[in-house]
């Protein structure tokens, strides 16, 4: 599933390519995508007519904020006076991904969402598996309202709400795993599986360890730890194992970095003993036992 700094990656490219882009019209190919309104047609013409005015992301959800316009003329978009048309809200899951096209071609079987402007470029959304969601949400709603998931997220690992006494507050009744601490989205929102790995590795901590056993002098290791490694993904792109793809179809190579994550059997890059592979909680995870306490 792609994690915080795969997210990150696709909403910068959002961000950089849908420049003055003003929805003309929706075509849903696979209903299920459309999470929220319930009735597809409502979604289309929640849509229509707004301009993608800004994106934003919050944990693994990516946000559009709209503004409705009064035309569809891109020229006078500066001269314009916008009235708010709510949000649409994004969950990739496990396979999905956007695709920026111009002189639209025909789509690929798992297209689910294709959105246009009226200069025949759109953006399109592909999912292998089909897990992915969309939501418009209405004026007058804030998505926490309306998407169960979102309102419930921890602080984000780069906001000032994310520090040590934040974290030192959060482990030291928990005698979970912290593995699985950094796996829970209500305690920091946008680590999934590699992120978590990567960073215990950093930071020289067992993911086995039960979370009230960490020393304070640990924590901010692991803090720093957290960041650091989600600050290099962004700046590669993020990571591709599998499906992964930004929104010009490339690869994100942070993969090509990682110390532990999906190298079972091989050297660790410290101390050349083998890495090893074992679940917490249902996840595969990855560790160095000499390098990691």
């Amino acid at each position: 599933m792609p994690e915080l700094p795969e997210v990150e990656t696709v909403r910068r490219g959002l961000e950089q390519k849908l420049n003055n882009f003003i929805i003309s019209s929706v075509e849903v190919c696979r209903d299920s995508t459309v999470a929220y309104p319930i009735n597809k047609q409502e979604f289309i013409e929640g849509l229509q007519g707004s301009l993608i005015y800004k994106w934003g992301r919050r944990g693994k959800y990516l946000i559009a904020e709209l503004k409705k316009c009064k035309n569809n003329n891109i020229e006078t978009i500066s001269e314009q006076s916008f009235k708010c048309n709510g949000y649409l809200v994004v969950h990739l899951r496990m396979t999905g991904y956007f695709k920026l096209t111009k002189n639209s071609s025909q789509p690929c079987k798992h297209t689910r969402i294709r959105i246009f402007d009226n200069k025949n470029n759109e953006l399109r959304y592909i999912d292998l598996r089909s897990f992915g969601q969309m939501w418009w949400v209405q004026e007058g709603l804030s998505p926490n309202d309306v998407i169960k998931g979102l309102g419930s997220l921890g602080p984000e690992p780069f906001s000032e709400n994310f520090d040590i006494n934040y974290l030192n507050k959060i482990i030291s009744k928990r005698k979970k795993s912290i593995k699985s601490i950094l796996l829970d989205q209500k305690i920091i929102a946008g680590i999934g599986n590699i992120y978590a790995d990567e960073s215990l590795y950093a930071a020289g901590i067992s993911p086995f360890r039960e979370a009230n056993t960490i020393e304070k002098n640990e924590l901010i290791r692991l803090k720093e730890s957290i960041i650091d490694v989600l600050k290099k993904s962004i700046g590669s792109g993020g990571t591709t194992f599998s499906d992964f793809r930004d929104l010009e179809g490339e690869n994100g190579n942070f993969g090509l970095q990682t110390n532990v994550y999906r190298r079972t059997g091989k050297k660790c890059r410290k101390c050349k003993n083998l890495i090893e592979r074992k679940k917490i909680a249902g996840r595969s995870t990855h560790w160095c036992r000499t390098c990691q306490k």
